[in-house]
This record gives C-alpha cells, sequence and structure tokens, in this order.
C-alpha cells in the first residue's frame, strides 16, 4: 500500500527521540528507494521549534571553542560542537526534502541521501564521545543552523545557497583545523577520530556539490552568491581560511572564492 510522502517525512523531522527518530527514518528511506511512497504536493508544511529538548542553547559568542585537546573532556566538548552541527545537518536535509514541493524526483533522493550520510556521522560521533563517557547534550550548543532553517524556509533558492551551499561548505574549511588539532594528542580514539573526520570531509564535499547543482538550477541570474552573502549578513558562509581545494570539488569556481574572500575579509572576518 503506498504511503504519502511528505506526511511521514514531517513526523520523522519533527521527532525527539534519536533512536526512533534514526530507526524510522531507515524505514522511510528503504520505502522511498523501493518507491512505496505517493506525493502531495499539495501538503501543507508547518515551521515549529525543532532544538532537541535536552540540549542548552546559548548565543555563539558565548560559547567558547577548544583551542587546545589537553583531557578528555576538552576532547569531548570539541567533538560535542561537531555532533551538533551533524545533528543540525539531519533536520536541514530532511526539513529540505519536506518543504519544498512539487521538484524532480532526484531532489528528495538527493537530500534523503545527505540525511542517511548525516545520521552515519552523528551516529560515529555518538560513540565516540560514548567511549569518552559523555554523551550528546552534556555541553551548551548554539541554534545557529536552526535559525538559518527558518530565515530560508519559504525560498528554495535561498536554502540551497544559504544552507546548502554556504553553511556546509563552511564545514569544509574547518575540517582541516579540527584534524590539526587531534594531531597535537596522543589520545587512543585518535585514529579512529580522524578516519571520522576524513568520512565527514568526503561526503560534506558531496553535500555542497549537491546544494551547488540545486541552487544553480533556482537560482536568479541577477543575484550572485556573494550578494545572497551580503543579503544573508547574519551568517558567515565562509571559514577564516578557506578550504579551496575541497569547495572546488564542490562546485565552487577560482574567481568565486577570490570574491568570497575578499567579500569576508574587507567585513574585518
Amino acid at each position: 500500500m503506498n504511503k504519502e510522502f511528505f506526511r511521514n517525512l514531517e513526523n520523522i523531522l519533527y521527532e525527539q527521540d534519536l533512536r526512533l527518530k534514526f530507526e524510522t527514518f531507515f524505514d522511510f528511506y528503504d520505502d522511498f528507494k523501493r518507491e512505496l511512497f505517493i506525493f502531495d504536493h499539495e501538503y501543507k508544511a508547518v515551521l515549529k521549534d525543532n532544538i532537541h529538548p535536552n540540549l542548552s542553547v546559548k548565543k555563539p559568542m558565548k560559547i567558547r571553542r577548544v583551542s587546545k585537546i589537553n583531557s578528555n573532556e576538552a576532547l569531548a566538548k570539541m567533538l560535542h560542537s561537531i555532533a551538533h552541527i551533524e545533528y543540525s545537518a539531519i533536520n536541514l536535509a530532511l526539513d529540505s526534502s519536506y518543504r519544498f514541493h512539487g521538484l524532480d524526483l532526484s531532489f528528495y533522493r538527493d537530500f534523503l541521501k545527505i540525511a542517511d550520510d548525516e545520521i552515519k556521522h552523528f551516529k560515529l560521533l555518538q560513540r565516540a564521545l560514548s567511549e569518552l563517557g559523555f554523551e550528546y547534550g552534556d555541553f551548551a550548543v548554539h541554534d545557529n543552523l536552526e535559525a538559518a532553517l527558518k530565515a530560508t524556509a519559504n525560498s528554495l533558492k535561498y536554502r540551497m545557497s544559504v544552507v546548502h551551499r554556504g553553511l556546509e561548505a563552511r564545514g569544509l574549511d574547518a575540517n582541516p583545523f579540527v584534524v590539526k588539532k587531534l594531531q597535537s594528542t596522543k589520545h587512543a580514539l585518535k585514529t579512529f577520530l580522524e578516519e571520522i573526520l576524513n568520512t565527514i570531509l568526503e561526503d560534506e564535499i558531496t553535500h555542497v556539490s549537491m546544494g551547488d547543482i540545486w541552487w544553480k538550477a533556482s537560482k536568479d541570474e541577477k543575484e550572485s552568491f556573494i550578494q545572497i552573502c551580503e543579503k544573508f549578513k547574519e551568517f558567515s558562509l565562509a571559514g577564516k581560511v578557506l578550504n579551496t581545494e575541497a569547495r572546488l570539488k564542490a562546485g565552487f569556481d577560482e574567481d568565486e572564492l577570490k570574491e568570497l574572500e575578499s567579500f569576508y575579509h574587507n567585513r574585518g572576518f
């Protein structure tokens, strides 16, 4: 019997029990790949707060970043911040699949694949946190990605550019610096964590490239990516140092990267 796609996805998106959320998604994804869903593109999407209730949320500037891994707690805090980004990315991918209707089936295939990858990343980080004696929710987080989800809820063009091509690409920029921090420690989990970060980097290049493809398919030719960076200046869409190699693989071009560096440099970034 066929089931309706958006109604079922809504339940997964807003499910707060992590185990149930992931198990239900995997069943849903299997059914999607078996083409068991019907699509009611007139289904009215809702927009609700979706920060996990176990999390303590602070302003981004109030959260101190780990500068040196000199204890299990410092390592766990760094991993927790990455886990929160991955968990937020799960909801972002689910929300994009849920909120934007009337698109080619390949769009839903792409963003469900992203959600599937992000869940796998999150579960790997959960395992690492558990090895250290911690769990998701033990440290404060910010809601920057949730704010970006809400700010782009009414526009496919801006969701693809700001979130999936912009904020996700910041993860590409951050990855080498996190790896460098790990290299300074002799922790027993070091090799496992380096493998996780390498997996995340390779998958995120693909995710950003999907955002790039769908932004280019939906964008207004008169509005450049830099103009979108200006329009959404409350969100920084680039790291302090760009991961040029990864960004080029993901769909950016060299001239655009020079523009991006200049834009944020001139803003005192």
